[in-house]
């Protein structure tokens, strides 16, 4: 197999009841990453971010696993042919994917159906939620062939889970149980495999239906808190709650409230 191989289906897009479903679809590989894969997933997340009728992406993937990470065969031929720029060239897409998934101001939620690994991990602990199957496993595995993370793994996972468990779980290149996940804070919610994607759809659905642009006002306020001071914050919430009083969506909230019926938010 050469790094070429992957066909221009290996990542799907579709639109449906205002979620985007992006699907790594290279099933016989658990979808590994090849070819043009990692472009083509930054270019879907960007369609989801620029659609008028998408309020949420949802990433998953095709057949019993979510994303293997990179398709060792194709590293393997790049090392035969001391392709390094190649290779460099791969790891700055992912870097690209990772970042449109932050400037995304939709949420972005990683529907982790089976394994994930490597940049299969990363890529999950990029997006806002990562809801599980209680098939999935997930594991930063890269030191596994003497690879460092990549995709913010060393950025993310520790905002995630805390410094310690960060490094135990980077140095270690273990795979963690969905149960385990869960139990640390690296998946939100864990659903039987027979009702998995009936449940993501609901979430993502749930999702949807909420106000956009205070979605989206938080999605930027949990982004810079890390690096934020308490003062700092409370002059980004002020900001935010000034911004979204403003809003036809805050308009239509209470008066939903009030009248007892549901909201009809358009992001305005």
């Amino acid at each position: 197999m050469s790094d070429e191989s992957a066909s221009a289906d290996t990542v799907l897009y579709r639109e449906e009841e205002g979620v985007a479903w992006i699907t790594l679809n290279r099933p016989e590989k658990l979808n590994a990453f090849a070819g043009t894969m990692r472009d083509d997933l930054r270019a879907a997340i960007e369609r989801a971010a620029a659609s008028a009728d998408v309020r949420v992406a949802v990433i998953t993937g095709a057949g019993r696993g979510f994303c293997a990470g990179a398709d060792v065969e194709v590293m393997q031929a790049l090392l035969a042919r001391s392709d390094g720029a190649t290779f460099e060239g791969y790891v700055e897409a992912g870097s690209r994917a990772v970042q449109a998934i932050r400037a995304c101001r939709k949420p972005v939620v990683a529907a982790v159906n089976g394994v994930a690994a490597g940049a299969g991990a990363s890529l999950a602990a990029a997006c806002d939620v990562r809801l599980a199957s209680e098939r999935a496993s997930i594991g930063f595995t890269f030191n596994r062939i003497g690879l460092h993370p990549d995709w913010g793994a060393s950025w993310v996972l520790p905002r995630l889970v805390g410094a310690g468990r960060a490094a135990e779980l980077i140095l270690s290149a273990r795979m963690v149980d969905p149960d385990e996940a869960v139990r640390i804070g690296l998946f939100q919610r864990v659903y039987p495999a027979n009702v998995f994607e009936r449940e993501v759809g609901t979430f993502a659905r749930e999702l949807a239906a909420k106000p956009p642009l205070a979605l989206a006002a938080a999605k930027h306020s949990l982004a810079v808190s890390p690096e934020s001071t308490l003062d700092e914050m409370l002059e980004v919430e002020r900001e935010a709650q000034m911004r979204l009083f403003r809003s036809a969506d805050v308009r239509e909230g209470i008066a939903a409230f009030n009248a007892k019926r549901k909201a009809r938010f358009r992001g305005e």
